[in-house]
């Protein structure tokens, strides 16, 4: 049974589409959701960083905050129980690490569109969590 559903959100198509996926999962079953954003900290942050005087690190948390802020909505909207957090990190290794602890029954995540020809249709961080989840994984696509 499904009773806890892990959501990982950015901002893209893909991921609001994988919101309403969730919350339409969580609402017929009773489940409850748990929103993740991962900030993935690289060299063009500490780039970034080192060469401005603003606080890039406030403005991404900022940014998440209100991305949270908003499928949060969402799931109230929708009558789900929905938890939030942000981690910084590489971002699979993040949701497959939250989902182990978690214990989710069901990860849902959006889906990274077709680049061009001679390029996967699944992106690297969703083809390695594809790969290594330990509970079944639902990706949904950005609608067309």
């Amino acid at each position: 049974m499904i009773r806890r559903i892990l959501l990982p959100v950015d901002d893209s198509a893909a991921a609001l589409a994988a919101t309403r996926t969730a919350l339409e999962l969580a609402a017929a079953t009773g489940a409850t959701v748990h929103a993740l954003h991962v900030v993935a900290d690289h060299m063009l942050g500490a780039t970034l960083r080192a060469s401005t005087s603003s606080d890039v690190d406030e403005r991404r948390a900022a940014a998440a905050d209100s991305l949270l802020a908003h499928v949060a909505k969402l799931a109230h909207d929708a009558g789900v129980t929905m938890t939030t957090e942000q981690a910084t990190g590489e971002p699979a290794r993040c949701i497959l690490d939250r989902a182990r602890t978690w214990r989710a029954d069901l990860v849902v995540l959006g889906r990274a569109d077709h680049r061009g020809p001679g390029q996967p249709y699944i992106g690297h961080h969703t083809q390695h969590i594809l790969e290594f989840a330990e509970q079944p994984v639902l990706t949904v696509p950005r609608p067309s």
